[in-house]
């Protein structure tokens, strides 16, 4: 079920005792306030675009959608949050898919953990909520949100994923996860790491065993992510049979597609999502004309 643009951050699905994110955040995460002046704005004319309920196997959780409105059907992109949960920034993203000729998808992958919309302290989020999200869950998350999709105007036969930081990660591992999928983009997702049993494989463990094709898109001067690590992913990645290519931008930080914060890079940020574009047509799932 789907809500006007109006009402997003309300969706009211959730409500299996212990889920604890039952509504959309509204604006951006308190984390990264305030908010830069560069930020991006993309208006909802011509779309059906808000906040909608994504049944799941044990509940329902809340998540943005963003679609031309039309016939469909729409080659279907998820777009997986930043380590700040979907915010306006994402919610953002997903409109410009939409004016593309996309179906656009943002689950609230934090929903049964907790709400980090609100919270200022990084630690906590990391904390109290990331760290207790397991990987199993995401992926069984994505694989409902492309149900809904299908359920909508989505074309699932032409189905792609992008995620930043946080989703970024999330791409890889989607992408050896799931047979449906023809295209991953991965802005900046850590590689390698430590793991836990919530968390037992990073990219790098899943890189031979890759099911589609994936770019990563990579900041030169991200701290967290060291340029060895990129190249240990390069090399893993050449023992399996799924095309991948890895994308550094000279002197550019992590998060350099952020807008909404001091650590955007409007040209790499630019060229970086018409590489994505292009990655995705090359690979079978072009915006629908």
């Amino acid at each position: 079920m789907s809500m006007e643009p109006e009402d997003e951050g309300r969706a009211s699905g959730v409500s299996r005792r212990g889920f604890g994110a039952a509504t959309l955040a509204v604006g951006f995460a308190a984390a990264v306030q305030p908010v830069s002046a560069q930020t991006i704005t993309t208006d909802a004319e011509g779309l059906d675009a808000g906040a909608v309920e994504i049944p799941t196997a044990d509940g329902k959780i809340p998540g943005y959608r963003a679609m031309p409105k039309g016939a469909g059907p729409f080659p279907v992109v998820l777009v997986v949050q930043e380590i700040f949960g979907v915010h306006e920034h994402i919610k953002d993203l997903c409109r410009r898919l939409a004016k593309l000729g996309y179906y656009a998808i943002a689950p609230e992958l934090y929903a049964r953990q907790g709400d980090v919309s609100k919270e200022t302290d990084f630690r906590k989020i990391i904390g109290e909520v990331v760290s207790k999200v397991p990987d199993s869950q995401v992926m069984s998350d994505l694989d409902s949100a492309v149900a809904l999709a299908k359920s909508e105007k989505g074309d699932v036969e032409k189905l792609a994923i992008t995620g930043f930081c946080w989703g970024g990660r999330i791409v890889w591992l989607y992408s050896a996860h799931s047979p449906a999928l023809k295209a991953g983009v991965a802005w900046y997702g850590r590689l390698v790491g430590d793991k836990d049993d919530l968390h037992p494989k990073n990219p790098i463990d899943v890189a031979a065993q890759l099911r589609a094709p994936v770019l990563g898109l990579y900041g030169e001067a991200d701290g967290g992510i060291p340029v060895a690590t990129i190249e240990q992913m390069r090399e893993a990645a050449k023992a399996g049979k799924a095309e991948v290519e890895i994308h550094v931008y000279p002197g550019a930080p992590h998060a350099f597609n952020a807008d909404y914060r001091p650590s955007y890079r409007k040209l790499e940020a630019e060229n970086g999502w018409k590489r994505m574009l292009a990655w995705f047509a090359k690979q079978g799932v072009p915006p629908k004309a």
